[in-house]
């Protein structure tokens, strides 16, 4: 078989019809290859066919028909043509998403070249922000205010696996190496059978596990995008943000938080699905302090090999030092043979004990939670971590060495204020139905409601009030149903996660299919009982039209409730409110959903600020259109923008996870957009109904 040599191309749509016939072209010699010519023929004439029966050829549609009656008969011969066509598009879709990335990077070159920030860019939005007349004060509040979380979720129909994504992302990585006009002759033929070599590959590799996937299979899965894309993307954004912030107010100083954070339901989300449990629960939040635990050590270790300086050449803060000298005096003499070679390098010293405690800490987390044995090595939490990480820094900025403290050391610095030692913060979501029957249980256990579900929703009310207010114990003894053990169990879990992780693990408690108040206060109840009263969110989940329509009414009892008043008050008095997409859908059509979601979100926003409650509002967003899909930008910037205020979270379903965040490019711009729609929905002016002419 012939070799061809794959050439750059350079003009916008010749480089996109290129790349997709190559890749076609490789991806048949490889069927040719591996299963032989008539299965590619076969390929070849469906998809010759297919594109008649789009053009409106009858007989194309009848001949088509009659393959697939053909291929019914013959099941290896079906997965075959089946395998063939999946991986052509998912090699097409690689082709468009390197045609994206060059587009974004031609447009930017312009851009700069024109001195005018890049639309939908965070450049953009603090010019636009500054032009409309926010001082450089207004700025800074906005941004003490900022919260944007994505929140990704599992989804079955997103059933790629690990290995696929790899392979995907190691061609996406060549379409790019072979885009430059610098490559070698030799290295391009190089370049080119490495291409080859991964389609086969990708050929030979099961698109399916031969297994239904288990829950911690789409625990790992999502931990994908965190190794592969987003630990190493994150810092970025935020220097994006420190540049933009400079440029438009020189002279002025800034301090971004951490603003930007991620959370994930995948282990957590137990609603309708039997298979996530307590246990699972513990072994998801492990598997993600691990992920980030190792992603540290590495960054550690490639911090050991840059920071290089020597007493001879520079000094050493006195903080830095002390803090070494009583790392080092706690050393066994057996294990000081590698730190006493790098005497004189005392930031190396530092890190190989970083490294080691860092390990440590891995070690330790690799036994469930009740068999855990401390070790005094490990650290204790991501902010003792951070302590050591900000000597260093302080001791280079004060030695000559601020070059060296703004680089790689400042981007971990704010990787570990981002992701901690949880990675992404766990939501727990639960059905309001196994809340209701749990508490039944436990109340007529203990001779204080014999029949609690069916009492009326005002006597429901007070007696939660009564038994949250209280500091009777309800569940000293897991000796329930099952299904109440495992939902008392469940907020033990959450409270030692919180001790060991921090309290970034999980921040939130969802009620699905929340209607009254009760629902909220038998969560609060529970939550009490475990020593978690003011300590997380507690948040309804509202679907439904009619619980949309009713949602801000629900709202203003519950903040009427002194208990859960209390409650608010050591929360900093926000509430995070989630409205779903997808049922709402399914409820009332498309256009009756997303005129009752926009309402309630007003009338959300206008309960909350009666009762001086700060409102987040959670948007449960599917991924197709039918299910609230479509650019998460645009969706932003078209809410009330009394609903925003600089605070939103956001799903990142299952079946769109892989087209955001495979791609870092593509995840790049995804951020910037979505950080520019909520920056400027919320530097716009709140209105209520008689602002609207429109809305009546």
């Amino acid at each position: 078989m012939e070799t061809r040599t794959i050439e750059p191309q350079t003009d916008t749509q010749d480089r996109l019809r290129h790349w997709i016939r190559t890749l076609g072209n490789l991806l048949g010699e490889t069927i040719i290859e591996q299963e032989g010519k008539a299965l590619f023929d076969l390929e070849e004439e469906i998809r010759a066919l297919a594109k008649a029966w789009r053009a409106g050829d009858r007989l194309a549609q009848a001949n088509i028909h009659r393959h697939v009656s053909t291929l019914v008969e013959d099941v290896p011969q079906a997965l075959a043509v089946l395998k063939a066509f999946t991986t052509y598009f998912q090699l097409v879709n690689l082709a468009e998403e390197a045609q994206r990335v060059h587009i974004l990077r031609r447009r930017a070159f312009v851009a700069y070249e024109r001195g005018i920030p890049m639309a939908e860019t965070i450049a953009n939005a603090v010019r636009r922000l500054q032009a409309e007349g926010l001082s450089a004060a207004d700025v800074r509040q906005n941004l003490s205010d900022l919260l944007i979380m994505p929140v990704f979720t599992a989804h079955p129909t997103e059933a790629k696996r690990r290995t696929l994504l790899f392979k995907l992302k190691t061609i996406s990585t060549i379409l790019r190496e072979l885009d430059s006009v610098d490559l070698l002759q030799v290295e391009r033929e190089q370049k080119e059978m490495q291409l080859r070599e991964n389609i086969v590959l990708l050929w030979q590799t099961d698109e399916m596990r031969d297994r239904p996937p288990t829950v911690m299979d789409e625990v790992r899965q999502t931990l994908y995008f965190f190794e592969e894309t987003l630990f190493d993307l994150v810092p970025s954004i935020y220097r994006e943000m420190e540049r933009a912030l400079a440029e438009a107010y020189p002279g002025e100083t800034f301090n971004v938080p951490a603003f930007l954070r991620y959370g994930s339901w995948v282990g957590g989300d137990r609603d309708g699905n039997p298979f996530v449990n307590v246990a699972v629960t513990e072994e998801t939040l492990r598997a993600q302090k691990d992920a980030v635990l190792e992603r540290y050590a590495q960054e550690v270790e490639a911090l050991y090999d840059h920071l290089s300086s020597g007493r001879s050449r520079v000094g050493f803060s006195t903080a830095f030092l002390d803090s070494l000298a009583r790392d080092l005096d706690l050393v066994p003499a057996q294990e000081r043979e590698v730190l006493d070679r790098f005497e004189q390098e005392p930031y190396r010293q530092k890190l190989i004990l970083m490294f080691r405690r860092l390990e440590a800490t891995r070690a330790e987390n690799r036994l469930p939670w009740q068999a855990r044995k401390l070790d005094p090595r490990a650290y204790t939490s991501a902010a003792s971590f951070l302590a050591d990480l900000r000597l260093i820094y302080d001791s280079l900025y004060q030695n000559k060495g601020e070059r060296l403290a703004r680089g790689r050391l400042s981007d971990l610095i704010r990787q570990v204020e981002v992701f901690g030692f949880h990675l992404a913060t766990l939501d727990i979501r639960q059905h309001s139905a196994r809340h209701r029957s749990a508490m039944a249980e436990i109340l007529a256990r203990y001779g204080l409601a014999a029949h609690y579900e069916t009492m009326n929703e005002s006597e429901r009310v007070a007696l939660l009030s009564r038994e949250i207010a209280g500091q009777r114990p309800l569940t000293a003894r897991l000796d329930f149903g099952d299904e109440t053990n495992e939902t008392l169990e469940l907020f033990r879990l959450i409270r030692r996660a919180r001790q060991i992780l921090g309290p970034e693990a999980i921040q939130s408690y969802i009620t699905s299919m929340t209607t009254q108040v009760s629902h909220m206060l038998e969560v609060l109840l529970f939550a009490r009982d475990a020593g978690l009263f003011g300590a997380i969110d507690v948040v309804p989940l509202f679907e439904t039209i009619e619980d949309l329509r009713a949602a801000p009414q629900i709202m203003a009892k519950l903040f009427q409730n002194r208990v859960y008043h209390e409650h608010l008050a050591q929360r900093g008095n926000r509430q995070q409110i989630m409205i779903g997409y997808s049922d709402s859908n399914k409820d009332g059509g498309y256009l009756m959903a997303n005129w009752m979601l926009y309402q309630a979100q007003r009338g959300l926003a206008k309960v909350c600020d009666e009762y001086g409650v700060k409102l987040t509002l959670f948007h449960g967003r599917g991924g197709t259109v039918g299910r609230g899909g479509g650019p998460a930008n645009r969706a932003i910037l078209a809410q009330p923008p009394e609903s925003v205020r600089g605070r939103i979270k956001l799903t990142e379903q299952g079946e769109v996870i892989s087209g955001r965040y495979s791609n870092a490019d593509i995840a790049h711009r995804h951020l910037e957009q979505l950080i520019t729609a909520v920056m400027l929905t919320s530097g716009r002016r709140p209105h209520y109904d008689h602002e609207l002419d429109w809305a009546a």
